[in-house]
């Protein structure tokens, strides 16, 4: 199998054939946290890190008015083009979402798989949270999922999903290589197995993730005192089983509330 060393984010086709079937789970559990925590009507939503858009154009077929940033110009230009053949604004840009401001505030703000810790210090955590704090009507929502540092040995260091649509096929495989709590980072490495009619081969790519602790990020929070933590779920996604921290706790979803 022929192997091309690359970024992942460069190749949205696969990483959206990958990572886009979770989005019928996200999407349920997200527009029940709207109806059950916002004290607006949500119309008005943003999505800072958006990739390939797998939720913006979801809720843009439900009528909802959606934008969103990536630093990613080919995400981004992927999704505006899903965007544009199902007959919606081509809402999403290139940008940062540590240094962002939007024309309209919005009613929520979501982002829900580890992409905020691609931010690689506190201070541009701090900075993604102003910007979504200063992007948010008051009442409104910020719905964050992400992976902690477990007290305990961590439970999950490797992962492996597959895909298909079509004639296309991807397999990716997610391992850790190295956590340096000392430093803050986790290097993972990642593969895409791709599969046509016509040829095969691999993708690989290292990235880093910045570790958060549970007592790492309420310290994080309390730097933007506009978002309160209203309650905690994990990756199941059950808006009847909110969660408490424990030590070995890993997955979870912070619902935040702009006051």
């Amino acid at each position: 199998m022929e192997t091309i060393a690359g970024h992942l984010y460069d190749y949205p086709k696969y990483y959206d054939l990958i990572f886009g079937s979770d989005w019928a789970a996200e999407y349920k559990f997200l527009k029940q946290c709207f109806a059950k925590y916002a004290k607006r009507p949500v119309k008005r939503l943003f999505e800072p890190a958006c990739g390939t858009g797998r939720l913006v154009v979801q809720f843009a077929k439900e009528g909802y008015e959606i934008s969103g940033n990536d630093l990613n110009e080919k995400a981004i230009a992927y999704c505006n083009a899903r965007l544009k053949r199902a007959g919606y604004p081509e809402s999403t840009f290139v940008g940062d979402m540590a240094d962002f401001k939007l024309k309209k505030k919005v009613d929520a703000a979501f982002n829900m798989i580890n992409t905020f810790r691609h931010l690689p210090t506190e201070e541009a955590a701090q900075a993604h949270f102003h910007c979504v704090a200063d992007a948010l009507n008051k009442g409104g929502l910020y719905i964050l999922g992400l992976h902690l540092t477990p007290k305990t040995p961590a439970k999950c260091t490797s992962e492996s999903w597959s895909s298909s649509r079509g004639n296309l096929s991807v397999v990716s495989n997610l391992w850790t290589i190295e956590t340096n709590l000392k430093k803050r980072q986790e290097r993972i490495g990642v593969t895409y197995d791709v599969y046509t009619p016509t040829k095969q081969f691999r993708i690989t790519d290292e990235t880093i993730f910045r570790t958060y602790t549970a007592e790492q990020m309420f310290s994080l929070f309390e730097s933007e005192p506009r978002l309160r933590v209203l309650e905690m779920f994990d990756f199941r996604y059950d808006l009847d089983w909110p969660i408490d921290i424990t030590n070995d706790t890993e997955d979870i979803v912070y619902v935040m509330q702009r006051v």
